[in-house]
């Protein structure tokens, strides 16, 4: 119950709340650490019936990036330069420690959930007010709005995966279902008020986690016949909302692009694609010079000066700590050797959801479409974004990962203790009935 209860202040108050990102998630910590003594005698006996092997490999790339980023840290004498804290690169290790002990002691599926939909309201409240109360161009909640909008768009599209797969099983009432679909549409207003531009490219695949729900939901009948004018009508005021945001977001689309062609056609690099395109090009000339350990924490921004003294990059890239790329900034920073930790760190969640898509339990299956999304909703957002060296960004990725694959495996372990053995489909799917 207390983890549950955690579980879903973590996501709730990731955004919406300033320290939200670091007091939940070191509480949860030191919870785990002070009730050991308490449950020691116990842990073997659910060690044995909850933990298992897809548990170990789910944690192996979590550490292994973190024992790399750390031993940079330590070589070079170096704290991430853009963390609030030192202890920044020892935080996907540190979440390990929180997967075993909500596997031991599994969190209820449904704190997982109102986490999600709380958040996404949360955020897309925050954002109206902060854009038409107290007139801001880019809503942010007090933080980079890129991270605040690529977050919230994230809990939005869970929020309406959601909502699709209870209207597929037959079970999204009128009240569960305004809900959700006012939590999906606060989620991508607030993304759109948040001008973030590299985030938007997640909608297009949207469409397609929402086909493969609708594939894989084949246990029930989609009952629509009674609420289809209901729903009708709340689709359109999403839509409308939606479409107003898109007064804002219109002309940053318009600049992304005119910016562009100014790049590549009169040679203008000092607008913001500008600027992220000279930084994408100053990583890939460091990564060829060394390309098996990289600069290092502390060599980096000296090795982008000497680039930029060169005249081979524009001068506005020395302003930035990090290269607006995950997978740039890590190859650039750490070589080869930290390029794999972090494909391990997306490529392993990713392959374990992946697998889960086609189990006899409809909740897991959503469960899985949902950590799908997660990661690649990440992958895309780590594409014009350092999100992994941001604090928003990496503790979101860790928890909403954890935390997903937790309530995952709680409902395969509960669904393995109710069911005989040739059993499972059958109870599985009376479980949700």
């Amino acid at each position: 119950m207390a983890g549950g209860v955690l579980l879903f202040a973590f996501l709730a108050l990731l955004i919406s709340v300033p320290w939200g990102y670091a007091v939940l998630p070191l509480f949860m910590l030191v919870s785990v650490l002070v009730s050991l003594p308490m449950v020691f005698r116990d842990l073997l006996n659910r060690a044995r019936s909850y933990l298992g092997i897809r548990d170990f490999i789910f944690c192996f790339p979590l550490i292994l990036y973190s024992l790399i980023w750390s031993w940079d840290v330590w070589a070079s004498s170096e704290t991430p330069i853009d963390s609030e804290y030192g202890a920044m690169s020892l935080w996907p290790a540190m979440s390990t420690v929180v997967l075993v002990w909500f596997r031991l002691f599994p969190p209820s599926p449904s704190f997982w959930w109102a986490g999600i939909f709380t958040g996404a309201s949360l955020a897309g409240c925050i954002a109206l007010f902060q854009r038409w109360v107290m007139m801001h161009d880019r809503v942010g909640n007090g933080m980079n709005a890129i991270p605040f909008g690529n977050l919230a768009l994230l809990l939005g599209c869970l929020s309406l995966i959601a909502y699709v797969w209870r209207l597929s099983q037959g079970r999204c009432g009128r009240g569960k279902g305004v809900f959700l679909l006012a939590a999906a549409a606060g989620g991508i207003v607030a993304s759109l008020l948040s001008g973030t531009r590299g985030g938007w490219v997640i909608l297009p695949l949207l469409s397609f986690f929402i086909w493969v729900i609708w594939r894989s939901m084949h246990d029930h009948q989609v009952q629509l016949s009674r609420r289809f004018d209901w729903d009708v009508v709340v689709l359109v005021s999403l839509i409308l909302v939606v479409m107003m945001a898109l007064g804002s977001a219109g002309p940053r689309i318009a600049t992304a692009f005119d910016e562009m062609h100014a790049y590549w056609s009169q040679d203008f690099r000092g607008g913001s694609i500008g600027l992220r395109l000279e930084m994408w090009k100053g990583g890939v000339i460091l990564f060829s010079e060394r390309p098996l350990t990289g600069w290092g924490e502390g060599g980096l921004q000296s090795a982008l000066d000497t680039l930029v003294s060169q005249g081979l990059l524009y001068p506005g890239v020395s302003v930035f700590t990090q290269l607006h790329s995950d997978m740039i900034d890590t190859a650039a920073r750490r070589g080869l050797v930290g390029l794999v930790s972090l494909l391990g760190l997306y490529g392993v969640p990713l392959t374990l959801f992946w697998r889960c898509r086609r189990d006899p339990d409809p909740r897991v299956r959503l469960l899985a479409i949902a950590g799908v999304m997660i990661v690649t909703s990440f992958m895309i957002f780590g594409f014009s974004q350092s999100m992994l060296r941001d604090v928003r960004g990496l503790s979101g990725y860790l928890g909403l990962c954890v935390g997903c694959w937790a309530v995952l495996r709680s409902i395969e372990s509960s669904n393995r203790f109710a069911c005989p053995p040739g059993e499972r489909c059958v109870n599985a799917r009376a479980l949700v009935r």
